[in-house]
């Protein structure tokens, strides 16, 4: 059953101006004078292209404004340039669904990665999302290099090797159905203090009668190759060496090793670095003690096998040597004795895609220990992105085995990953900043894989409408900018809406004479600046809220109130007056007009008897009162419910019937109740 792991990694998007809020407007903050200037603020910012959407007093800059508040102040959608990011696939090559024993595949055919190239590109402050897919192939091949330190402790170790090469093939076969193999080894640089320089200890460092080779810094010698006997033949006849102090010149030989790749032999597959060693090792400073003060160059310096440059160049660091690993898609397994342990687990931490087992005093556990190396480093899949261009950003989130979610670094790796489980991976791309250049390639890989991920990013920083801008418009003051997006760009040293001014003219006090509305007043009502002989009005932190008229001398925020709200939620406020919406009146908008509010049950406007102001009945006649004027307490209650019926309905008491006593009761009744249908 194949293996569902989510890696929600990578946000990637342009971030050049963050969202609009009241209490900080960065659409309006940026005073962005063109539309490509307004939507590298960020995603909510657009630019309203309609020529005549500036009020009196506006500056150009006004233009960019959130979307919604955009809309708000009468630009049309239609109207509104809002750029989209968008993203294609290049290449898509499905990953490869292979047994072992099965068809035989060339490396290069094999696949590991989906899609293999994109194309995308980043509207600022909008991620854009990338669905990645990664499956682990069974029966993929791999290089093993074998590096072995041959100072005289290792001796015993040595004649363990010997026989390395046909029985790690045999263990290996049951991994891979294509595995080569390779040998190398090193002892220590050249000079003093390191070894010793006398011409007898350059022939034999050894002492007694112990036979050994001379001292070198590395020698390649096995290129990669599937004969494991050839292996055991070469390396049966290396012999032990020896130096002075104690850590070793292992780094050096690292080093050639990862960027010697042609002499090595690396194929575009799994490659694997075993280092084994029972001592420390040298690195970077440490070549001083020799007179060596050129830093490591990271270059391959291999002549006939032989690294030729250890007496001219530093040892590594740390740091390089994780570079060139990283760069050439090396795992290193650090085979080290238990004395040494501490160390290498340390430096295990610095790099990545690495591990360390513990080697026997004479290396007979070596094939176990690469075998359990090798299940751990691969079972392990670690995301890694290629040097980022300035400003981006990336999150990491991983969706693992056993619904286990991880975020940040952590987010970057998912664990126990079996031949054949596949990887679903979601990528989010941010960039935070103006962009100086308009595309670049980015890269994507799972560590420790030659495969990769290519990128093609390119950054929206103009707009459509900018395509048909007209350079040196009469539009613009007679050719001082380019008409383009509903607006002047003025030319360089030209300012103002229509570029009609000079900025070495903006102080002329001629020019402010034309920014006051009198002698008397302030300049641009003290709600703006006098730019060009014309005000340009202040923005407010409230993108609701705003300064306009030839003067700033009106605002939209200090109209009359009722029950708390501008205009009373009933009307808009123009230069400090309300406009009411239909059916309200007031200065506050307050007074409403329509008068089903003051319908009586008779359908009679306050049941005849008042007047309606502003949806409530004001009552005209004393005696009546209620919300519409229906209440009378001296008239349908008193008289209707308890004087007339009582009088004529009684049925207890027999009244008399004569026609003059029913006749004076009603004219009665009439008088006291309803006097407006007494005839006169």
């Amino acid at each position: 059953m194949d293996l569902k792991l989510l890696f929600i990694s990578t946000l990637l998007g342009v971030i050049c101006y963050s969202s609009a809020q009241p209490e900080g407007n960065e659409c309006i903050k940026a005073n962005a004078e063109s539309c490509g200037d307004c939507i590298q603020v960020g995603a909510k910012c657009g630019w309203c292209t309609d020529i005549n959407f500036l009020k009196q007093g506006e500056p150009t800059s006004a233009r960019c404004d959130e979307l919604e508040s955009l809309k708000k102040r009468g630009c049309v959608a239609a109207k509104i340039e809002n750029p989209r990011g968008s993203q294609r696939t290049l290449r898509n090559k499905p990953v490869t669904n292979r047994k072992k024993g099965g068809e035989k595949l060339k490396p290069e055919d094999i696949t590991q990665i989906q899609p293999q190239k994109l194309s995308v590109s980043l509207r600022s402050g909008e991620p854009q999302k990338i669905d990645l897919k990664f499956k682990r192939a069974e029966d993929y091949p791999i290089d093993l290099y074998y590096l072995m330190d041959l100072s005289y402790s290792m001796k015993d170790d040595l004649e363990n090797v010997k026989n390395l090469g046909t029985s790690l093939m045999l263990e290996m076969s049951k991994i891979t159905s294509d595995f080569r193999i390779g040998f190398g080894s090193f002892v220590e640089k050249t000079v003093m203090p390191y070894i010793s320089t006398t011409p007898a200890k350059l022939l034999n460092p050894c002492t007694g009668d112990q036979n050994c080779t001379s001292p070198f810094s590395y020698k390649n010698v096995l290129k990669l190759t599937s004969n494991g006997q050839q292996f055991n033949t070469l390396v049966g006849q290396q012999q032990i060496s020896g130096n002075l102090d104690s850590p070793e010149g292992g780094f050096d030989a690292i080093m050639q090793v990862a960027v010697c790749g042609e002499h090595i032999g690396w194929r575009n597959v799994t490659r694997l670095l075993v280092f084994s060693t029972d001592a420390g090792f040298h690195f970077a400073g440490d070549g001083k003690l020799g007179g060596i003060v050129l830093p490591n160059d990271g270059k391959c310096h291999l002549e006939n096998n032989m690294y030729t440059m250890s007496h001219h160049y530093d040892y590594p660091s740390i740091a390089h040597l994780v570079q060139k690993l990283s760069d050439n898609n090396i795992q290193t397994i650090f085979a080290v004795t238990e004395e040494f342990q501490p160390v290498y687990k340390e430096l295990k931490n610095l790099i990545p895609k690495s591990a360390v087992g513990t080697l026997s005093a004479n290396s007979s556990n070596v094939i176990n220990l690469i075998i359990d190396a090798y299940n751990s480093l691969s079972s392990e899949v670690i995301l890694e992105n290629s040097k980022l261009p300035e400003g981006v950003t990336i999150t990491y989130q991983s969706h693992c085995k056993n619904g286990v979610v991880s975020v940040g670094e952590d987010g970057r790796k998912c664990s126990n990953i079996s031949i054949g489980d596949e990887v679903a991976s979601s990528k989010y791309i941010f960039l935070i900043g103006h962009r100086t250049i308009k595309a670049c390639k980015w890269f994507l890989e799972p560590l420790g894989f030659t495969e990769e991920v290519e990128i093609k990013l390119s950054f929206i920083c103009d707009c459509e409408c900018q395509k048909d801008g007209i350079p040196n418009s009469d539009l613009c003051n007679n050719g001082n900018g380019t008409f383009e997006c509903g607006a002047c760009r003025c030319n360089k040293g030209r300012i103002g809406r229509e570029c009609e001014c000079r900025k070495d003219e903006v102080s002329s006090e001629d020019l402010d004479k034309n920014c006051r509305k009198d002698n008397g007043t302030d300049l641009c009502s003290n709600n703006g600046e006098c730019v060009c002989g014309k005000c340009e009005c202040k923005k407010r932190e409230n993108p609701e809220e705003y300064y306009s008229g030839e003067y700033c001398e009106c605002d939209n925020f200090n109209c009359d109130r009722s029950n708390n709200k501008l205009c009373g939620g009933h009307g808009r406020c123009e230069c400090r007056v309300c406009i009411c919406d239909a059916n309200y009146t007031g200065s506050a908008c307050d007074c409403s007009l329509d008068t089903s509010t003051c319908l009586a049950s008779n359908n009679q406007i306050c049941n005849g008897r008042g007047n309606c102001e502003c949806g409530a009945c004001r009552c005209t006649d004393p005696k009546f009162q209620g919300p519409t004027c229906e209440i009378c307490p001296t008239c349908p209650g008193v008289c209707t419910e308890h004087f007339y019926p009582k009088l004529l309905t009684n049925n207890d008491v027999h009244l008399a019937k004569e026609d003059i006593v029913v006749s004076m009761l009603r004219v009665l009744f009439e008088e006291l109740c309803h006097p407006e249908f007494v005839k006169k």
